[in-house]
């Protein structure tokens, strides 16, 4: 992969020698609203509403240039906050003030891919996933761009739980975002245990996980250990039995929030988090599917907390728990047995979270509807 942005602006080849060099000229008229993107001015205000199209005429314009290049930087990066990441592909290619303001990491603070997904099927055999070939192709594109135009300054990368990557897209972010403190990661089918702790490894900064069930988590759990050591917020998406509780604890007693919001939990591993992790703060179980193996060897559902289990969980700060039948959320995770099927439910619903450091809340403004558009692969 290599790191050259590769998503060409058409308004760059439209404009001739004259329009660029004329003096004063004005910019052209701005295209219809649905492909305009702001420039500065907010909606009611009397300040101009500009295109990219705009932004890169006056960028090039030898009269106007003076004035661009003189523009304070914290200027440049509020009026390109407003871009999305097809839009600032053209624009930080201006010249390098523009180049600089576009990398800011005022723009780049949270990378949200939560619209894209791969284009795939499931399978019996493991991964238990396939992926069309062009599916992965737009992803390396797209993760080319995002990573040319950020410079190393995203802190907070967010995916979608249908979007698999394999080793190769994971290896190449991992050496480009040498800062990440958060990854939202819920699907790692096509990513082996080789290539989840290099990652790691590079990311000495990691303060937060989102991750699925998988079938060993000590090794995880080992590796944030070790090149971690400011992780503090866990959040898994999937099943929590007491092996995943036990590693925890063992390698992670000082993690401060785990939440563990609609999972399928056994109480053995509630049990273990409880009575070992002396410095949790906060630990979210709300809509889980809580059950115990009874002595008859067959699973009993717990939709009432004893009250010994509610007075070790009243130590910690924040206790977030629901398993009424009248809820939504906990009724769905009955219907599914436990494993949530999101597909079936709101864009958002895998998105929230009771803890408010872990809610994903509205999707971003780098990648939007717009940007699903214009990175096909052909």
């Amino acid at each position: 992969m290599s790191d050259a942005p590769s998503i060409p602006d058409p308004a760059r080849r439209r404009s001739s020698p004259a329009a660029r060099s004329a003096p004063r000229s004005p910019p052209p008229p701005p295209p219809p609203p649905e492909t305009a993107a702001l420039a500065g001015g907010a909606p009611g205000s009397s300040s101009p509403r500009r295109s990219v199209r705009d932004l890169i005429i006056m960028g090039e314009n030898k009269s106007m240039g003076k004035i661009w290049e003189d523009m304070e930087t914290d200027v440049l990066v509020k009026i390109f906050k407003e871009l999305n990441l097809v839009e600032l592909s053209p624009v930080s290619q201006v010249c390098r003030s523009w180049r600089l303001a576009c990398s800011d990491p005022l723009i780049w603070g949270t990378l949200d891919f939560g619209l894209l997904i791969s284009n795939f099927i499931q399978t019996r055999a493991s991964p238990y996933i396939w992926v069309d070939d062009r599916s992965d192709k737009r992803l390396s594109k797209i993760l080319r761009l995002a990573m040319a135009i950020s410079r190393g300054n995203v802190n907070c990368m967010i995916f979608h739980y249908n979007l698999y990557m394999k080793d190769e897209h994971l290896n190449y972010i991992s050496q480009r975002s040498p800062h990440l403190k958060r990854l939202v990661m819920p699907a790692w089918n096509r990513i082996s245990k080789d290539g989840i702790c290099m990652a790691i490894q590079r990311w000495e900064e990691l303060e937060s996980l989102t991750m699925p069930s998988i079938g060993y988590p000590p090794y995880i759990m080992e590796e944030l250990a070790k090149k971690c050591k400011n992780f503090k917020e866990l959040k898994v998406m999937g099943s929590f039995d007491l092996l995943f509780a036990s590693a925890v604890t063992t390698y992670l007693p000082k993690l401060k929030v785990l939440s563990l919001r609609c999972s399928k939990v056994t109480m053995g591993a509630l049990l273990c988090v409880l009575n070992s992790m002396e410095h949790l703060e906060v630990l979210n179980i709300s809509h889980c599917l809580l059950f115990e193996i009874a002595t008859n060897g067959r699973r009993q559902v717990i939709h009432e907390l004893d009250d010994n289990t509610l007075q070790r969980a009243s130590q910690l700060r924040e206790f977030h728990h629901c398993q009424s039948r009248q809820c939504v959320a906990c009724q769905r995770m009955m219907l599914d047995d436990g494993i949530l099927r999101w597909y079936r439910y709101e864009d958002w619903f895998w998105r929230r979270d009771e803890v408010s450091s872990l809610d994903l809340k509205d999707y971003g403004r780098l990648f939007g509807a717009q940007c699903e558009m214009l990175t096909s692969v052909d």
